[in-house]
């Protein structure tokens, strides 16, 4: 049987959680991390995220931790390492997140590799993106339309700036690794920096 490993109702203060492969964490309710070091190895379905807060911590995924909403959680002066891929920052205004336990302010991503993972209702002037080869399109919505009349590379317009409006219009930035949404998408990351050079509120 797979082991339950559960924090909740409680403070930790300067230690290093690690969350190896072959349990299940639970994290919150009612979870402050405070000057903490959480290395996550596991994968990220053997990962729940309840409620909480993390203070100045390290999050560190060690291997490639996919598809992770962490709107339940809040960072205020985090800093991430390590490569994510599909996740999602910020609180999310639905059924689920309704009473807005999450969110994102203060953290620097510079040392992680971001693809395919969106930032929702926060203000992204106080969020240190990492550069090429990633890239980040800020208020990607509400600028869809801008971003359709250019001509992108492979399928890059029609698989991701076509599908911006369906997007909510709370996601205020998305964040790629250039080489590997352009092997998806039948382009190379040369030609994509080509026309992001060209686009404004862009970070890379």
């Amino acid at each position: 049987m797979t082991p339950n490993i559960h924090y909740k109702d409680r403070e930790i203060v300067g230690e290093r959680l690690e969350l190896p492969a072959g349990a299940l964490y639970w994290l919150g309710p009612n979870l402050t991390l405070r000057n903490c070091t959480v290395v996550i190895s596991v994968a990220s379905r053997w990962l729940t995220l309840m409620s909480g807060q993390f203070i100045d911590c390290t999050i560190q995924a060690k291997g490639e931790l996919k598809n992770k909403r962490w709107a339940r959680m809040s960072f205020k002066g985090c800093h991430f390492k390590g490569r994510f891929t599909g996740n999602d920052f910020g609180f999310r205004e639905d059924d689920l997140d309704k009473w807005r336990l999450g969110g994102i302010e203060n953290c620097d991503f510079s040392e992680a590799r971001l693809d395919g993972c969106r930032f929702y209702n926060c203000d992204m002037r106080t969020i240190r993106l990492p550069r090429w080869p990633c890239f980040t399109i800020l208020e990607p919505v509400q600028r869809a339309a801008e971003l359709a009349r250019l001509k992108w590379p492979g399928l890059f317009g029609s698989v991701i700036i076509e599908g911006l409006p369906e997007q909510e219009v709370c996601v205020v930035a998305v964040a790629y690794h250039a080489p590997s949404v352009a092997e998806r998408l039948d382009t190379t990351a040369e030609e994509l920096r080509a026309v992001l050079e060209r686009v404004p509120r862009v970070v890379m």
